[in-house]
């Protein structure tokens, strides 16, 4: 049975972002000055005008956008960038994705870690520094239950104040739950808004219902989850500027619906892994850094967050634009900061720099790294 659409599905229905994109395609030069005009005056943009800042006609304008987006960046959240650090606890998985490294059926070595072992990894990161904590897992109801993520949240609490979850979706009592154990965030990527392409990559599991997929925030908002985590993988579906038109809309419909929760995007782009899926569209580096701009300046208090997928320099050079948060030292399999090669991992990295190196670099930059993730993060 596949579940009712929740608020923002009924939202995402009522809006033509196909074709929003396509016009916004066409848009020339005078187009993009007169939103970055409008943006100087103190205007507030419209999901058009962020499809025009998505157009070939702004990626000529890059270095115009990239200014205004890092006086944007600044003026909101000043020069404090977050760290955090994902824990694998489980890379068993019921679901059959076929972007991901791992989905069932695919001949990877599989690993759960107990809570035990979940502690001790936990206790390596912040031996590290890391205050925040992205626990990860495949999803699979029985290894992964919630009596097992409650439990592992619990014993980690006392070391992490900010303790997140890029898990399956999961009911409202279960997020309630996890909650009064100590839980701050919860990430659910949709990966694409597109219901005929995310039919397509989603070919079996509980993955597979997009209406759940998407409401997921609405049931951990309500449940008193304090952080929501968007996402989209860029390279999944041909109109990429649809996909970023329709997590801005997520975005705003949710900061402005709960408005007591913090609300964060990621946009990572297809790395290789063991499901060997090509992405069929690149999105090129001029392009990615043109989405984060134009997004900083659509919703100037979105927390965009900034994985290790991509390369030192263009991470770098992120931070100085839009990035306000970024993993650091990360491993993509269970039990890979203490036993690395032992399990099979979601995708391979790009930027393999210890903590230490990624601190120092904001340092350098002019930036003040922030391990302990206190909530909310003001500018300072």
């Amino acid at each position: 049975m596949s579940t009712p659409p929740g608020q923002f599905s009924r939202v995402l229905a009522t809006l033509d972002l196909p074709g929003l994109a396509r016009a916004g395609e066409r848009a020339d030069d005078a187009a993009v000055r007169a939103v970055l005009d409008r943006h100087r005056g103190g205007g507030r943009l419209t999901l058009a005008d962020l499809a025009v800042l998505l157009s070939p006609a702004a990626t000529a304008r890059l270095e115009e956008l990239a200014t205004a987006a890092r006086a944007a960046t600044l003026a909101r959240f000043g020069r404090a960038v977050r760290l955090f650090a994902p824990l694998y606890v489980s890379n068993a998985c019921l679901s059959s994705c076929t972007y991901c490294g791992f989905a069932k059926g695919l001949p990877v070595v599989r690993r759960t870690l107990s809570v035990d072992e979940a502690e001790a990894e936990a206790r390596l990161l912040a031996d590290r520094g890391f205050r925040h904590v992205l626990l990860v897992s495949g999803e699979h109801r029985i290894e992964v239950s919630a009596d097992y993520l409650a439990a592992v949240v619990e014993r980690l609490r006392p070391m992490f104040p900010a303790i997140s979850i890029e898990t399956q979706t999961w009911s409202d009592d279960t997020y309630a739950r996890l909650v009064a154990a100590g839980l701050l965030g919860a990430v659910h990527y949709q990966e694409t808004y597109d219901r005929a392409r995310y039919r397509e990559v989603h070919v079996a599991g509980w993955k597979r219902d997009f209406d759940r997929r998407l409401s997921s925030f609405e049931r951990a908002a309500a449940a008193g989850v304090r952080r929501l985590g968007l996402g989209v993988l860029l390279g999944l579906a041909v109109d990429w500027r649809a996909d970023v038109l329709a997590l801005a809309a997520h975005a705003s419909f949710l900061s402005r619906r709960y408005w007591r929760t913090e609300v964060t995007a990621a946009l990572p782009r297809i790395r290789p892994n063991a499901a060997g899926f090509p992405p069929v569209v690149e999105v090129d580096d001029a392009e990615f850094v043109q989405i984060h701009a134009a997004l900083r300046l659509y919703e100037p208090d979105l927390d965009l967050s900034l994985s290790t997928r991509e390369p030192p320099a263009m991470r770098d050079g992120l931070v100085r634009i839009a990035v306000t948060t970024m993993s650091a030292g990360s491993s993509t399999e269970p039990g890979g900061y203490s036993r690395p090669g032992a399990a099979g991992e979601q995708f391979t990295i790009s930027d393999e720099r210890p903590p230490a190196e990624i601190a120092a670099m904001l340092v350098a930059a002019g930036y003040d790294p922030v391990w302990k993730d206190a909530f909310p993060l003001v500018a300072t």
